[in-house]
């Protein structure tokens, strides 16, 4: 990643992204990221004037989402047969790659993930979302790890994250259910672990306020033969596996 990082030229795109609905940037770069790398920078990293204030790979937030199989490094780990049969392992029958993400959570600016789940993003008719998430660094309270609310992948599917017929991304709601934040639970894991995450489970993460980075690498898998519907907001590479 450093090496992506340091080949890659932003020149005056400064694409910003966040879980805050409010402040989310949805733009054309984003949408376009489904069979590309794009990287996107967090807020905090920015001037007021849009100028980056730390070293470049520093300031990002993510780089997405199809490291799985434009890059040659991270497809050999991605498509690597272990992790297929884990996904079957764990349910699924023929399992789909759909997206992969490199997450930096760096040092002093790395951003809050609100409350979510993951089969928003990447919905299915029936749900089968499934996420690895691969720590490459310790995830600490301190750093920001992830919360996860214990049993919340029993509960409904709130809403779905579109792109809109006129134009644009929008959330369609689907279960007005609350997700009881005070019932979540820290989940701190050392270097080199792997959280699995089923899509309907509700997580989040506090922001990075600490003096170490809590860089980590996701994989989200679907059922191949369940439904991908056109609205959804990711486009997807063609995965070789």
């Amino acid at each position: 990643m450093t090496e992506l990082c340091e080949a890659w030229d932003p020149g005056t795109l400064l694409s910003c992204f966040s879980t805050h609905e409010q402040s989310r940037v949805i733009d054309d770069y984003f949408l376009a990221s489904g069979d590309r790398i794009h990287f996107f920078f967090e807020p905090a990293s920015l001037t007021s004037d849009g100028q980056l204030r730390l070293p470049k790979r520093q300031a990002l937030n993510k780089v997405g989402h199809a490291l799985h199989v434009l890059d040659p490094v991270f497809a050999r780990f991605s498509q690597a047969p272990e992790l297929s049969a884990l996904a079957q392992l764990l349910g699924l029958t023929d399992p789909r790659l759909l997206q992969s993400m490199y997450i930096f959570k760096s040092a002093g600016v790395g951003g809050e993930v609100v409350s979510h789940q993951d089969a928003t993003f990447l919905y299915t008719d029936p749900p089968t979302c499934l996420g690895l998430w691969f720590a490459l660094q310790e995830a600490t309270l301190e750093n920001g790890c992830l919360w996860v609310l214990p049993g919340g992948h029993r509960g409904p599917l709130r809403r779905r994250f579109v792109r809109r017929a006129e134009g644009g991304t929008g959330f369609v709601e689907l279960d007005a259910t609350p997700i009881d934040e005070s019932q979540m639970v820290p989940v701190p894991v050392p270097r080199g672990s792997l959280v699995v995450l089923h899509g309907l489970l509700p997580h989040r993460s506090s922001a990075n306020l600490s003096a170490y980075s809590r860089e980590a690498y996701t994989l989200h898998f679907v059922e191949r033969a369940a439904s991908y519907p056109e609205n959804n907001w990711l486009r997807p590479a063609t995965e070789s596996s």
